[in-house]
């Protein structure tokens, strides 16, 4: 049976999000098992098997419109853009179910009050720095005073050591972003990514952002870390309006 992570926030009764874990499907090792991701390594008709379990027990109102994430800050409408690859998909129809992929980057939901306009982002450090959440929120058209977020399980700080050149690209582009790095005694870094994309979603009008407390470095029993294993599968946060 899948399981999956729900999300902790107050949406419109017409909003179902989740992030899936890595329970609950066929994949074998070290995919094992409800690995979503064709792009790394696993054999594609047990990937495509796990995605159409993920569609019958979550009884989604469609397949999830994948999309080709490239680390980048491109968005897609669904319904309105032609092409798949991007790192962030929005929609306002019903019955569209957006998605991304992850293994230690952020899943980052997005909706308005209203429940007429969802987003799902894929927030990797890159991708977060070079403005992945920005330019998600320009191609919406709630007002970031009417918008929500949920952050996913994705990298704690704790696990998420980096080097100066990631901590320099934060600092020198974003306000107050030095207070997310913390030395540690290999003269590099701790990152605290969630932090970071909560500043940089606060910065936008969004007050109201919702973390999830698990980690997916740590939590291995549970979740897919590319760090932590480098061959591994990958999770899919899904988000729809009803």
């Amino acid at each position: 049976m899948i399981e999956t992570v729900q999300p902790q926030w107050p949406a419109p009764a017409a909003i179902r999000a989740c992030c899936t874990t890595r329970v609950g499907g066929v994949s074998e090792a070290p995919f094992e098992s409800l690995n979503l991701g064709l792009h790394v390594g696993d054999v594609d008709a047990r990937v495509i098997e796990n995605r159409e379990r993920l569609q019958r027990q979550l009884k989604l109102p469609t397949e999830p419109a994948w999309i080709r994430q490239i680390h980048g800050t491109r968005v897609v409408v669904l319904g309105q853009n032609r092409g798949r690859e991007a790192d962030a998909a929005i929609t306002r129809q019903t019955g569209v179910v957006a998605v991304v992929l992850v293994a230690d980057c952020l899943p980052i939901l997005l909706c308005n009050q209203a429940g007429t306009e969802v987003a799902a982002v894929h927030a990797g450090w890159r991708g977060l720095q070079a403005g992945v959440i920005e330019a998600t929120l320009d191609r919406m058209q709630s007002p970031g005073d009417r918008l929500m977020a949920w952050i996913g399980p994705g990298i704690s700080q704790p696990f998420f050591e980096v080097g100066d050149e990631v901590r320099s690209a934060f600092v020198e582009s974003m306000p107050g972003a030095r207070d997310y790095f913390r030395a540690n005694n290999n003269h590099r870094w701790q990152c605290d990514l969630p932090g970071l994309a909560e500043l940089r979603l606060n910065r936008r009008g969004i007050a109201r952002v919702f973390r999830d407390p698990h980690c997916s470095y740590r939590d291995a029993g549970m979740f897919y870390s590319h760090r932590r294993d480098a061959t591994t599968g990958r999770m899919a946060a899904l988000i729809w309006i009803r």
